[in-house]
C-alpha cells in the first residue's frame, strides 16, 4: 500500500500508518510534484489546502481513497471521485469538544460584552458601568442541528442553568430526553430563544435559513452564534438586523468568503469575528489526524468505509452482517448479466425479511458493479453514478416480511431491450451464496466457479447427455442443480439446470450441448 500525506500531519498520525509493515508512506515534505506522487498511491491524505480536483485524480488512477483530515470537503471534488470509484472521507466529530467550547465561550462574551472590556482597557478607559452584561443561567438556547457537537454544546450548556430546545429532523426523542433538550420545530426555535447556535451542515434546506423572513420571527434583542457554515447566514439580512436592534448580538466564525472580503460586519461592534477557529486547538487536530489515519487504514485493509461522504458508511458490526449480503449480490448481478441477449435497460433490486431493515445502499452497488462489472470498471462506489451516466434505470422494493425458511432473500431482476430475467438468492450457513430461484422456478446452486445455465424441455434422457457431453470433454461436474416449472395443457414442462464444473469448458463442448433437441438455451457463466 502506498499512502501520501499530502499536509503536514502530527507524528502520533504519521504513527498509525507506519505500524503497517510493507506500507510506503510519502510525508508532504518527500512530496516534490503531487501528480507523479499520486501514480501509484492508493490513498491520499490531505487537509483544507491541497485542492483535489478531477485532473488530479486522473494521475492517480490506483488511488481507493481521499482522506480529508476536518469536517468540510469543499477543497475534493467528491462527484469526480464517485466518477472515478474513489471513497471520500471527513472527520466529523474529532473537533466537537472544541467547537463546542468555542461556541459557549462566543455566548459568554456576548453576554458580558468581553470584546469592548478588553478594548477599551487596552486604550485606557474604565468604563464599568457601561459594560454592564447579562448572565446565561435562565436564558433559553435553541440549537439548529443537535450532531456531536450541537449536543456537546448542550451539555455544557445545561451547567450554565440555560434551559435547551432543539431543532433536528434527524436526532431521536430520546437523545433529546438524555440531555434535557426539548425538541421543536424550526420556526418554534426562532421564535423562541434568547441564543440561537448553529450547528447543521449545508444543504439546500439549510443554506440561508437566517434571512430577514426567519430574523423577523426571533425575539427581539436575540443573540446568534454560527460555528458551523458561513452559508447558512444571509450575511446582509443579518447585518440590517444588527443595526436595527432586532439581533443584539452576533458571533460569527463562519463566512461566506473567506477570508471576508468588504464584510458588513466589519464596522459593528456588536459583532464578535474570529477567522473559522472553531476546531482549531492542539487537541483538536490531534484528535482529527489520528481519526482520519485510522479510517484510512481500515478501509485500506478491510474496505469498512466510515464517514464516507459519498458512500454508505458502515461500522465493523454493520461491515460484517452486510458483507456476506454485498458478495451475494455482485454474484447474482454477474451471473445474470451473462444470460440474457440485448442491451440493458433497467435493474429492479427487491430485499425481503430483515435484509429490508439493513443499510442497503452498498448491496445495490454491488448487486449494479456485478451488472457491469464485464463492461468496464466499477466498484460499490461509483456503482450507481456509472449506471445512471449509461441511462440505466434503477428500482429498489423492500419487503420486511420474513422470505420463507430462507428468512432474507435478494432478488435481481434485469430487463432488456430483448427479455427480462430474474434470479433471488440468499446467504446460508454464515457466508455461503446461493441461488434460490431463476425466472420462477426454484433452484438451489452455489454462486460461485464456473456455472452452465441450462433451460430444456423437461423430458427423459436431458440430464444423462448432459454429463455423457461434459464427461466426454474431460469436465467435472462439481454440482448438479436442477428445478422445473409446470407444463400447460399438452406441452412438456421446462427444467433450468445450473451446472457447476471444474476445468475449461470449450466452445465444442457447449456447440454440443446446444444441439441436443431437448435444451432450448445454453449459457456458460464464469463467477
Amino acid at each position: 500500500m502506498k499512502v501520501v500525506l499530502a499536509e503536514k500531519v502530527s507524528p502520533a498520525t504519521l504513527a498509525v500508518f507506519q505500524s503497517e509493515a510493507g506500507w510506503q508512506i510519502l510525508t508532504h515534505d518527500q512530496i516534490k510534484n503531487l501528480p507523479e506522487s499520486l501514480a501509484d498511491a492508493d490513498a491520499l491524505v490531505v487537509r483544507s489546502a491541497v485542492q483535489v480536483d478531477d485532473a488530479l485524480m486522473a494521475a492517480a488512477p490506483n488511488l481507493r481513497v481521499i482522506g480529508r483530515a476536518g469536517v468540510g470537503v469543499d477543497n475534493i471534488d467528491a462527484e469526480a471521485a464517485t466518477r472515478r470509484g474513489i471513497v471520500v472521507m471527513n472527520t466529523p466529530g474529532a473537533n466537537a469538544i472544541a467547537v463546542a467550547e468555542l461556541a459557549l465561550g462566543l455566548m459568554i462574551a456576548l453576554a458580558r460584552q468581553l470584546p469592548r472590556a478588553d478594548s477599551t482597557m487596552h486604550a485606557g478607559k474604565w468604563e464599568k458601568k457601561s459594560l454592564q452584561g447579562s448572565e446565561l443561567r435562565g436564558k433559553k438556547l435553541g440549537i439548529l442541528g443537535l450532531g456531536r457537537i450541537g449536543l456537546e454544546v448542550a451539555r455544557r450548556a445545561r451547567q450554565f442553568g440555560m434551559e435547551l430546545i432543539g431543532h433536528d429532523p434527524f436526532v431521536s426523542a430520546s437523545i433529546a430526553r438524555e440531555n434535557a433538550i426539548r425538541l421543536v420545530s424550526a420556526e418554534e426555535l426562532f421564535a423562541l430563544s434568547d441564543y440561537i447556535t448553529l450547528h447543521v451542515g449545508l444543504t439546500p434546506q439549510t443554506e440561508g435559513i437566517v434571512n430577514a423572513a426567519s430574523i423577523a420571527t426571533m425575539k427581539k434583542g436575540v443573540r446568534l452564534i454560527n460555528c458551523a457554515r458561513g452559508e447558512l447566514v444571509v450575511e446582509a439580512d443579518l447585518a440590517e438586523a444588527l443595526k436595527s436592534g432586532q439581533v443584539a448580538g452576533a458571533a460569527l466564525d463562519v463566512f461566506h468568503e473567506e477570508p471576508p472580503k468588504n464584510s458588513p460586519f466589519a464596522a459593528l461592534d456588536n459583532v464578535i469575528l474570529t477567522p473559522h477557529i472553531a476546531g482549531s486547538t492542539a487537541e483538536a487536530q490531534e484528535a482529527v489526524g489520528i481519526q482520519i489515519a485510522l479510517q484510512v487504514r481500515e478501509y485500506l485493509k478491510s474496505g469498512i468505509a466510515q464517514n464516507a461522504v459519498n458512500s454508505p458508511s458502515l461500522s465493523h458490526e454493520e461491515y460484517q452482517e452486510l458483507a456476506p449480503w454485498m458478495t451475494l449480490a455482485e454474484r447474482l448481478g454477474t451471473f445474470l448479466a451473462q444470460i440474457p441477449r440485448g442491451s440493458i435497460d433497467s435493474i429492479q433490486i427487491a430485499y425481503h425479511g430483515r435484509l429490508a431493515e439493513s443499510k442497503t445502499e452498498l448491496i445495490r452497488n454491488s448487486a449494479i458493479a456485478g451488472v457491469l462489472g464485464h463492461l468496464e470498471q466499477v466498484n460499490r462506489i461509483n456503482a450507481a453514478s456509472v449506471a445512471a451516466e449509461r441511462g440505466i434505470r434503477l428500482h429498489e422494493e423492500k419487503t420486511e416480511e420474513p422470505a420463507g425458511a430462507a428468512g432474507s432473500v435478494l432478488q435481481l431482476s434485469l430487463h432488456t431491450s430483448e427479455t427480462s430475467i430474474t434470479a433471488s438468492g440468499a446467504v446460508l450457513h454464515g457466508d455461503a451464496p446461493r441461488l434460490l430461484h431463476l425466472d420462477g422456478i426454484d433452484i438451489e446452486a452455489p454462486l460461485q466457479g464456473t456455472l452452465i445455465t441450462i433451460r430444456n424441455k423437461d423430458v427423459p434422457g436431458v440430464i444423462g447427455r448432459i454429463g455423457t457431453i461434459l464427461g466426454q470433454h474431460n469436465v467435472n461436474i462439481a454440482n448438479f442443480a436442477l428445478g422445473r416449472s409446470n407444463g400447460h395443457d399438452a406441452s412438456p414442462a421446462s427444467a433450468i439446470a445450473v451446472v457447476q464444473v471444474d476445468g475449461v469448458v470449450t466452445d465444442e463442448a457447449l456447440r454440443e450441448l446446444r444441439a441436443v433437441p431437448a435444451i432450448t438455451g445454453v449459457r456458460l457463466v464464469t463467477l
